[in-house]
């Protein structure tokens, strides 16, 4: 039943050799790996306008200089990242370069930086979605928790069919946002040429506005910078691209961050020009959508693919996260299981995990996109600061034709991205910034100790295949048995056939004198031609009394020889029935195999009704 639901949900497997087909054109690559970045923009004007309005609407003007600063800084981490796609053209981002470039300890800080992007990436995105949703239709907003879970459900299955069959299908919902904002942006500067929307750029009169300081302008900056989260995704993921791989993810990155800024600015511009502030319930581009169209089908095309778009901009982490988790477990930080692909060629390990993390946030945070978006950026900006500084010393080691161009681009976006990182840090640290600032070092802290245990395991697990090599030994084998049936001669036929029958014991356990002597008449009845030994427990537990005998037999023994625990187990054919008979075996097998230097091995025995 299991195997027939994944096969629906999932699909038929795929072979090994079918790799090649599943990596992006262009045109797939730039939606399944830009929806993060174009997503950012409906609620990047939103984070600025909350800062500003709290100080007065004559301060909303500073979203203009504000909203510039933020493409200034996009332009700068475009052509940073484009240098990283062709100097690390096999994927990784920030943690490849800082590895490469400043050593374990920095790459392990982008890489939980990374992933703890990722993950929030998706509670973000689905829970900003679900609010563009609940702006259109209020009713739904009491079930925002319930129904940003299922979206998240809805695209792990997605991405468990494989990258190909989901980048199809989030495509098109990207290019109609893509759309839909330049429709929105070019009708909203229209009615503003023919005279239907009263504007002034200008400065306000005040001389000062009471409550504007420094502090605020930059925590209003750095609240917008959100915007700019999901620009690395490209650089990150440059293997799934088609080859010339490098070349067309710089392409696509180029893209990007044209439309980024296109997108960014005009919606920042718009909400000025319509006086659109903050609302609780109501998102600032559904008021501005509202201002140009009023409540007619364009309003709700523009409400209809902000939701796809940003419930589908999760898709980025479900490319990035796998491919990281993967590439730190080949390096050892992170679990084996990690490098494993599914039947669809993808990371399926790591998209579980990554869908798992996001909805314990969802749920932990009650959907509140206000709530999430303080914990996003600092993971954001310090990867973009460990991969720039890396990068310009990449270039000064190797000084190769044009270093001091690249170095100073990268320079610029080291500096940069470490200023709006302290900004971020410092204005954000009570809103919640304080929690990934805690976070990470204990991951990080995680990431060392699994290296250390698979440098630990490694050793003790090394051979010399010049000196060492096995040798024949004794083995006794003993057999928990609760009754004479077909399941026990199978396993005393299986056991003779790997020892002499005198170094085979069964051993029976019971409650009272009685079942010991009928057990012990039975078994001269049969008479297999194996000794039968029996224990009493008197506190009716099968594992002590079974586990002393194991003991005292591991004393008896020769200290080369095995010692092999072979449990007698039937099999039924439902997986129902199972319950129905009691699991001793299970627990034999686990309590051996965790607390006895022994072998166990499980004979099944399957029964046909």
């Amino acid at each position: 039943m299991f195997r027939d639901l994944k096969r629906f949900l999932i699909g038929r497997p795929m072979k090994s050799s079918q790799l090649d087909h599943e990596r992006l054109p262009k045109w797939k690559a730039l939606p399944i790996l830009s929806s993060d970045a174009l997503s950012s923009v409906a609620y990047g004007t939103e984070a600025i306008l909350g800062v500003l309005v709290a100080v007065s609407a004559s301060a909303m003007w500073y979203s203009l200089p504000i909203s510039l600063a933020i493409v200034l800084l996009l332009t700068t981490l475009i052509l940073s990242y484009r240098q990283i796609i062709y100097a690390y053209p096999s994927g990784g981002g920030a943690y490849v370069v800082s590895k490469d470039q400043l050593g374990d300890k920095f790459a392990l800080v982008a890489g939980a930086s990374l992933l703890i992007d990722y993950i929030l990436t998706v509670a973000v995105s689905i829970t900003a979605g679900v609010a563009a949703i609940t702006s259109a239709f209020p009713s739904f907003l009491e079930h925002k928790v319930l129904i940003s879970v299922l979206m998240v459900l809805l695209i792990m299955v997605l991405n468990l069919r494989g990258v190909t069959e989901s980048a199809t299908v989030f495509s098109y919902p990207t290019y109609a946002f893509i759309l839909g904002l330049l429709v929105l942006i070019v009708a909203g500067l229209f009615s503003l040429k023919n005279g239907h929307v009263d504007v002034d750029l200008s400065r306000p009169h005040e001389v000062a506005i009471n409550g504007i300081t420094w502090f605020v302008i930059l925590q209003a900056f750095s609240s917008g910078c959100s915007a700019l989260t999901g620009v690395e995704a490209i650089s990150n993921a440059t293997p799934n691209f088609r080859s010339p791989e490098g070349k067309n993810a710089a392409n696509t990155l180029g893209v990007l961050g044209i439309l980024l800024a296109v997108l960014f600015a005009g919606t920042s511009l718009l909400a000025y020009l319509y006086h659109v502030a903050p609302h609780p319930h109501v998102t600032v581009l559904s008021q501005v959508a509202e201002e140009v169209f009023g409540r007619g089908g364009l309003y709700y095309y523009i409400q209809g693919t902000t939701a796809l778009i940003l419930i589908l901009a999760a898709n980025t982490s479900f490319t990035g996260f796998p491919l990281l988790a993967a590439l730190m477990a080949k390096d050892g930080y992170m679990p084996r299981q990690f490098t494993l692909r599914g039947d669809r060629l993808g990371y399926s390990i790591g998209i579980i995990a990554l869908s798992l993390a996001a909805i314990l946030l969802i749920v932990a945070f009650h959907g509140d996109t206000d709530l999430l978006i303080p914990l996003y950026a600092i993971g954001v900006f310090l990867s973009f600061t460990l991969s720039q500084t890396g990068m310009v010393r990449r270039w000064f080691r190797l000084r190769d034709r044009g270093w001091q161009g690249k170095a100073l681009i990268n320079g610029i976006g080291a500096v940069v991205s470490l200023a709006v990182l302290t900004i971020f840090a410092v204005t954000k640290f009570e809103e919640g910034a304080w929690v990934v600032l805690v976070i990470l070092p204990i991951i990080v802290v995680c990431f060392l100790r699994i290296r250390s245990h698979y440098d630990v395991v490694a050793s003790e697990l090394r051979l010399d295949i010049q000196k060492v090599h096995p040798q024949q030994t004794g083995n006794l084998v003993i057999i928990p048995i609760s009754s004479i049936s077909q399941v026990v001669n199978e396993s005393i036929a299986y056991a003779m056939s790997l020892t002499r029958p005198e170094n085979i014991i069964c051993v029976y356990i019971g409650f009272d004198f009685e079942a010991l002597h009928a057990m012990e008449e039975k078994w001269r009845q049969w008479n297999p031609g194996v000794r039968l030994v029996t224990l009493r427990s008197q506190y009716r537990s099968i594992l002590r009394p079974l586990f002393r005998f194991v003991d005292s037999a591991e004393a008896r023994v020769s200290e080369n020889d095995f010692i092999t625990l072979l449990v007698p187990e039937f099999v039924t054919r439902k997986w129902w029935h199972r319950i129905l008979h009691n699991q001793t075996s299970l627990l034999i097998k686990a309590w051996a195999l965790h607390s006895k230097d022994i072998i166990v091995i499980s004979v099944p025995y399957r029964l046909k009704n």
